[in-house]
């Protein structure tokens, strides 16, 4: 069997899955595989395998095909890949067993997706990523079009869908709250390279947002890239996140998207809570050659300043146009459209 260095020994590992609303936690497995062996081979399921079998995804099959081959630790992908795993899915990829992560999967008869390659002792398990998952960020986006919270002293004020969320202090913000992810050092340490640029590297620079990581963020970061040698991205907080946009926005908090980003291989480093202008400060400590943005609206900064002032007082700002018109809003829009579908699908989750 041939990895991915082309070796005859090479041990070539397969995973498989839906990668509906891909995020850190699909991410992490799928890093987790790839140490497993040399080569990392990713099957993900057609949309009508998993309607017939989950519910109808959010995600069209070529967005999810195209954000799964945007994680670094992927290899190659197979569209397409059949809801049950089996040794001839294996054999025909040259693959030496799969890879799933502790929590079972079934179809829609209740049969263990894996139980084939279990029984032919090709089969190997990794630790689910606690804190995230597919139905908690369908269900996020199901509660900002109602009145979800019921803590004292909660302030409602309506979304853009023109349906009332809810507003905590900022002591315990809504759109903290709702994740139960513990974020620690050595999470991110996992995800990050940890390179720095070499001399001579041309250094590009973005900053955003960055919520619900989807297929619009992987073409823009893929075209920011090209600009330079080493793209550094800065995540905006929470809290500013929340002033320019509104509503429960960000769905996901700071340091789920911090790992979102940091998955992404077009993605050199992050800076963590970044400041909404791209100061000069920001500019000479990273030496950023090229300061780039999407073309969507920029709003002024608090104090009614263009935050792109200096990158372009020096010369160096560029507007990138991904041609992709996929935003964090379309995703949460088929879900509010679709809304009783995914209401049952995370009912039959839970249940």
């Amino acid at each position: 069997m041939y990895g991915s260095s082309g070796k005859a020994d090479d041990v070539r590992v397969w995973a498989d899955g839906c990668y509906d609303m891909v995020h850190f936690g699909h991410a992490n497995s799928l890093r987790q595989a790839k140490k497993l062996g040399d080569c990392l081979v990713v099957g993900v399921h057609t949309d009508d395998d998993i309607a017939n079998h989950k519910g109808p995804p959010v995600y069209t099959e070529q967005e999810r095909y195209r954000i799964v081959r945007a994680i670094k630790w992927v290899d190659e992908v197979v569209e397409g890949a059949p809801y049950v795993t089996t040794t001839g899915t294996l054999d025909k990829h040259n693959c030496n067993f799969s890879v799933h992560g502790e929590d079972i999967t079934t179809t829609a008869e209740g049969i263990d997706t894996y139980h084939l390659v279990k029984a032919a002792g090709r089969y190997r398990e990794v630790a689910r990523t606690q804190g995230i998952s597919t139905t908690d960020l369908v269900g996020r986006m199901l509660l900002m079009t109602r009145q979800h919270h019921t803590y004292v002293g909660i302030e409602s004020y309506p979304t853009t869908f023109g349906s009332p969320v809810t507003q905590f202090n900022q002591n315990s913000l809504p759109y903290t709250r709702v994740t139960n992810l513990l974020a620690t050092s050595q999470r991110i340490t996992q995800f990050s390279d940890g390179k720095e640029p070499k001399s001579g590297d041309k250094v590009v620079y973005t900053s955003g947002a960055f919520d619900l990581f989807h297929v619009g963020h992987v073409d823009f970061l893929e075209k920011a890239s090209r600009h330079g040698d080493f793209l550094i991205v800065g995540l905006l907080l929470d809290s500013v996140v929340n002033r320019y946009k509104g509503g429960n926005y960000p769905i996901m908090n700071l340091h789920e998207r911090v790992l979102n980003v940091l998955a992404c291989r077009y993605v050199s480093e992050v800076v963590i809570g970044a400041p909404y202008s791209v100061t000069a400060e920001l500019l000479d400590h990273f030496k950023v050659n090229v300061v780039v943005h999407g073309n969507t609206a920029v709003l002024p900064d608090q104090n009614g300043v263009d935050p792109y002032k200096e990158p372009k007082r020096r010369g160096i700002f560029q507007v990138v146009d991904s041609g992709n018109d996929v935003h964090t809003e379309t995703i949460i829009g088929r879900i509010i459209r679709n809304r009783l579908e995914y209401e049952k699908r995370n009912k039959r989750k839970e249940s």
